[in-house]
Order: structure tokens, then C-alpha cells, then sequence
């Protein structure tokens, strides 16, 4: 009988891709609130303990969901009007996902009352991001912060209020307005 050098279960990889693809069907379906981390686990067949185990709360899962689903982003640094297009498309391309802009808010929304879910989402989700931003577009930590704001508070409220993505003309002209800002 041949040894196996790998453990038994499922690889690491797959469980989190699994995990984080329920988490956005589920609060795409149901909502934010009603996504229970029960739910999503039945909607894998993982174990709850399993989820629980990677991340210790509904928030911190939430978090790293959307850190996967937005990925690096896609600035080149050839020019600052080109990686602020490249941000602002990014974003909306990201937040028009489905789950994606229920989850940012539900999320966003739980934060406010708990410094330690703020804590993961600024480390984990906005950070990279800012520094990414800070070196690309060669701007301080604040500027930074408000493009962010600006764009990611443009594009929720959107989704919010209307159930749907920007329109294109709408992105053309957040892309100019902050080129204008900041240049």
C-alpha cells in the first residue's frame, strides 16, 4: 500500500475558495444579516468548526471573502490618470459582483460598533490597498484615504440605492473628477 504524504481532508485552498463562494452566493441571496455562518456552512457541507476555525467571526470571514474577491489591483504606473481609471473601473467592476456590495455594507455596518472588526478590515482589506495607491499615484496617506472613500462610498451608495452598478457615463465622470482633484 502506498503512503500519502498529503493530509487527510480537503486541501486548505479548496475549502476557502468553497467558503468564500458560499459566503457570496448566501448573503447574495438572503442578505447580509440572514447569511448566518450556519447558513454558509450547510451551503458547503464543511463543518461549521471548520469555518469557524479560519475565521473566528461572521465579520472576519466576511472580510476575507472580500479580500479575495477583489484581488490586486491592476495599476501599471504608467501614468497617474491612467491608475485612477484603472482604480475607479476596478472598484466597479468588483462591487457589481454578486454578494459583493451586500457584504461590504452589512460588514461596513457592523463595524461601526466594533473596533475589533475594524481592525481586520482596515489590516486586511484596506491597507494593501493604501499602500498600493500611496506608492502608484505617488499621494499621501490622507489623499489616499479619501480617493478610497470616494470611491467605494460612490459605488455602494449606488448599489444601495439602486440595485445596480454605476452607469458608464457616471464612472467616466467620477474617473475625471478625482484626475481633477488630484492633480
Amino acid at each position: 500500500m502506498a503512503s500519502s504524504t498529503r493530509p487527510p481532508g480537503r486541501p486548505r485552498s479548496s475549502v476557502d475558495a468553497e467558503v468564500f463562494a458560499a459566503t457570496l452566493r448566501t448573503i447574495h441571496e438572503l442578505g447580509y444579516t440572514r447569511a448566518t455562518v450556519d447558513r454558509i456552512a450547510a451551503a458547503t457541507g464543511i463543518a461549521k468548526t471548520t469555518i469557524y476555525r479560519r475565521w473566528p467571526t461572521k465579520g472576519a470571514l466576511v472580510t476575507a471573502t472580500l479580500v479575495d474577491s477583489f484581488g490586486p489591483l491592476p495599476l501599471t504606473g504608467q501614468s497617474r490618470d491612467a491608475d485612477i481609471a484603472a482604480a475607479v473601473r476596478y472598484g466597479v467592476r468588483a462591487v457589481a459582483e454578486p454578494g459583493v456590495a451586500a457584504a461590504f455594507a452589512g460588514v461596513f455596518t457592523d463595524a461601526i460598533g466594533d473596533p475589533a472588526l475594524r481592525e481586520i478590515l482596515a489590516v486586511q482589506l484596506q491597507d494593501p490597498y493604501r499602500k498600493v495607491l500611496m506608492e502608484t499615484l505617488g499621494l499621501s496617506e490622507q489623499r489616499v484615504l479619501f480617493v478610497i472613500d470616494v470611491v467605494i462610498g460612490t459605488l455602494l451608495h449606488r448599489m444601495g440605492m439602486t440595485g445596480e452598478p454605476m452607469v458608464e457615463a457616471d464612472v467616466e465622470d467620477l474617473i475625471r473628477m478625482l484626475q481633477r482633484e488630484l492633480r
